[in-house]
Order: structure tokens, then sequence, then C-alpha cells
């Protein structure tokens, strides 16, 4: 069972618990006649005795709102208990408040609390030892020790401890900032690139309608089968502009965040699934051996599934290049509604997995999602594999 939200950790419901527990834990000592412990004023009432503990008591719940108090009021309450003879039961909730003040007080309270209890310890094992002329003094300094040293100690250490998780903590929650501000670069830069070639998209449709129209209204005697050859290849070329400006049009509503600013100057890419041939040679050429495997009959792809499949291609191959063993197989499936582009190769030695920012797999799978494609990459079998699925068909 979960405690009550007012008990929780480090809440003033549970430091007051504490301090209620500590106060019956004092009457239950008083009731079995341990106090006063020594007793230095024999006809002195017993019931004095309970107005320190209840002031260490109160101490005790004022641990974390206020240590400095806490200590005062503790250190006060337990000279005034040792003045009148000393009990066990303020001297045992004392060293709380002790442990308490090095765990929540500032750093130079557990340094000074510490000089101090060494100090007292030291100068009771050496009177004890002045007046007894014996070793056997040494027992003189040994209460100081369990009910001062001990204490700040352990609170020392719990302190420590504490101080050293939250560093680790502050430490994993910059690296995960970290992470995804990598993260978010990487899409905001793959999403740039994108828009840039959306220009390729957009611009090759509309050149086809703009040069049949100019050739139907600059061709005088046209006879009626050469209109409507030209009208069918406006239409054609409109519909799929306007399909492919769909799949799109979520990188113009909503550009990445934090993107950089996009280089007019830099050329658009004109890359195609159906130039991968030349890639390959390209990449043979750097060192890796490639086998291509094609299933089913090339057609004529989306202009954006087409770009995002290139890339993806060029992106694993460049992969398998630098973190690869030389080798790499490619998949190029054509398929009724879509198309399957895969690149499957082996990890280099001493290199279970991909190094890198991973900058390269966000692209990739970025591209896939903005067309509503299905993408995975990851080991498999000793292996490094990418497989990535682009519909070529509108989402219903």
């Amino acid at each position: 069972m979960r405690p009550p939200t007012w008990l929780g950790a480090g809440t003033a419901g549970r430091d007051l618990m504490l301090a209620g527990a500590s106060l019956i834990g004092g009457l239950v000592f008083y009731g079995l006649n341990t106090q006063p412990q020594f007793t230095w004023q024999p006809g002195l009432p017993e019931p004095l005795f309970l107005l320190p503990l209840a002031v260490v008591c109160a101490a005790v719940g004022l641990r974390r709102v206020a240590t400095r108090t806490s200590l005062t009021l503790g250190t006060v309450a337990v000279l005034v208990d040792l003045a009148m003879g000393g009990s066990v039961a303020t001297i045992l909730v004392y060293t709380q408040v002790l442990y308490d003040a090095c765990v929540f007080g500032p750093a130079r309270t557990w340094r000074w609390l510490l000089r101090v209890t060494v100090g007292l310890s030291v100068l009771g094992t050496a009177a004890g030892m002045l007046l007894t002329g014996d070793w056997r003094g040494v027992g003189f300094g040994m209460p100081t020790v369990l009910a001062g040293i001990l204490p700040v100690l352990t609170g020392i250490s719990v302190r420590q401890y504490r101080d050293q998780a939250a560093t680790e903590r502050a430490r994993a929650e910059q690296t995960a900032r970290l992470v995804e501000l990598d993260r978010r670069q990487a899409v905001s830069a793959e999403r740039a690139r994108m828009a840039r070639e959306l220009h390729d998209v957009i611009a090759n449709h509309l050149s086809a309608v703009a040069i049949h129209a100019t050739a139907v209204l600059s061709v005088p005697g046209l006879d009626r089968s050469q209109v409507e050859s030209a009208l069918w290849v406006i239409r054609e070329s409109s519909v799929q502009g306007l399909g492919e400006m769909r799949q799109m049009i979520g990188l113009l509503r909503e550009p990445a965040e934090g993107g950089s600013a996009v280089d007019a100057t830099e050329e658009p890419t004109r890359a195609r699934l159906s130039e991968v041939d030349a890639l390959v040679d390209r990449v043979r050429a750097a060192g890796l051996t490639v086998r291509v495997t094609r299933r089913g009959e090339p057609h004529a792809l989306p202009v954006g599934v087409d770009l995002a499949a290139y890339r993806i291609v060029q992106e694993s191959l460049t992969n398998a290049l630098k973190h690869g063993a030389g080798e790499a197989d490619l998949l190029l499936a054509y398929e009724p509604a879509g198309v399957v582009v895969g690149v499957d190769n082996p990890v280099g030695t001493g290199r279970g997995t991909l190094t890198g920012a991973g900058a390269g797999l966000i692209g990739m799978r970025e591209r896939a999602v903005l067309l509503n494609g299905r993408f995975s990459a990851g080991p498999a079998e000793g292996r490094w594999r990418v497989r990535v699925r682009l519909p070529t068909e509108a989402a219903p």
C-alpha cells in the first residue's frame, strides 16, 4: 500500500510523523524507568527530563524547513538534559538531529559538526586518561564517538551519495537534451533538403503543362486528336503534380523547429531511382562490392517517392561503405502499390553497431514517414539491415 500524499518523502507530514514517533519512543523509555541515566542532582524530579525530550523532538520536526534552528534547539535541549543528569532518550533523538543537520543543512554545517565532535571525542579521551591515569580512560571519549561522530559521518555519507545521484541525474538530463537537439537538427536538415527537391517535383509537371499548352495555342490548324492528346498530357501532369504536392504539403506548413535557412545558391537534386546503377558504380569504385537484386517490373514512380527511394539507397550504401566489411546486398522490389528498397551488409570487425551521430538514419526515417511509408533499420544475425517500403498510391 502506498502512503498518503502528505506522508510522502520530503514532505512536512513525514517530518512531523518522525518527530511524533521520536516523542513516543522517548515516553516509552521514560515509562521503563531508564531516565535519567545519570543523576547529578538526586532530588531533581524526573518529569523535568521530559521538557528537553519534547524540545529535541520538535527539532526533528524542523529538520528540513529550518535546519539551523533544528540544530540549535536540539543542542540546547541536550545540554540542558546533560546538566540535569542526562537521559538515554534525549541523547538518542539528538543523534537524529545531528544526522539531519549533515544531510539537509549547508556544507559548512557538517564540516563544523565533524570538527566539533572529533574535538570533543579527543578531549574526552584525554581527560579520561588524565583522571584515571590508565589507558582505560579512553572509554570517557566513547559516548561522544557513538552519539556524535557516528551520526555525523553517516549523515555525510548519505549527503555525498545524494549529491552524486543528483549530479548523475542532471548529467543524464543534459545528455537527453543534447540527443533531442541533434535529432531535431537532423530532421530540420532533412526537411530543408526535401523542400529544395520540391522545386523539381512541381517544376517538371508545370513545364510539361506549359509546353503542351503553348503548343496548342501557338500552332494553328491542329486537329481534334492532336488537341486531345495535348490536353491529356496537361491533365496527367496536373494530377500527378497535385498528388505529389499533397505528400509534401506538411513540409511547407510545418517547417522544422530551429531549422537553418536554406541556401538558395545550392543546386536542387535531380536524383531518381532509375539512376541507381550510376550510384552503385560510384560506390563500387570507392571500394564497396555491391550485389543488386531486382524484383518486379520497374514502373513510373511519383517524384517524391522516386527521390526518397534514391536518397535512402544512397545513405544506406554510404553507411555500408563507412561501417561495413566491404560488401553489401541491394534490393529493389517494385510492387503494384509501392516500392521496396533494402540494403543488407555485414558489420565490420569490432563494430557491432553503427557509429556516428545517427543523423543519416533519422533522415531516412523522416523521408519514409513524410511519404506514409514504413522504415526499419538495425542489426540482424551479425549484419546491418535497412528495409523501406514507400507507397506509390495515395492513402484512402
